[in-house]
């Protein structure tokens, strides 16, 4: 099930943030003030599993995607995207930031309609002070076929 996030969520949302590559605490923490945060739940406990960070303007970005490691491959990812397309209005391009090497993630995002549009060598700097290239996919609202 996919919901908003709500306040109470705070402690499980930091928790799952720390799964990321990347995090950034800041803009989990403001997310009200920019976007919209939906939380993955687990049906049994209303318990957050994995969230979608959306930045909203003229176009929507999907900041952040994350899903525990204990409840991947279990669709979690993929309900939080449909969300997220389903909820824009047609019209809005969808994007989001992926390292290269993903396979996984980009498959996913590939079988949902999004398409590569950019290539940003060396954009995420790993802990190691080696960089690591990513890909800019995006998904036109209305445009990219049928609706997840």
């Amino acid at each position: 099930m996919i919901r908003p996030a709500r306040p109470s969520d705070a402690q499980a949302l930091a928790t799952l943030q720390s799964y990321l590559d990347a995090p950034a605490p800041e803009l989990l923490a403001s997310f009200a003030a920019v976007g919209t945060c939906l939380v993955a739940v687990d049906e049994s406990d209303d318990r957050p599993v994995g969230y979608l960070l959306v930045i909203d303007g003229e176009d929507a970005h999907i900041a952040e995607l994350v899903v525990h490691p204990e409840h991947r491959r279990e669709g979690h990812a993929r309900a939080l995207l449909e969300a997220a397309i389903g909820r824009s209005a047609p019209g809005t391009r969808v994007t989001l930031v992926v390292a290269a090497g993903n396979d996984p993630a980009r498959s996913l995002y590939e079988s949902l309609g999004f398409r590569e549009i950019e290539h940003r060598p060396e954009f995420y700097e790993a802990e190691n002070g080696e960089a690591t290239d990513a890909v800019v996919y995006a998904y036109d609202v209305g445009r990219n076929g049928a609706e997840p």
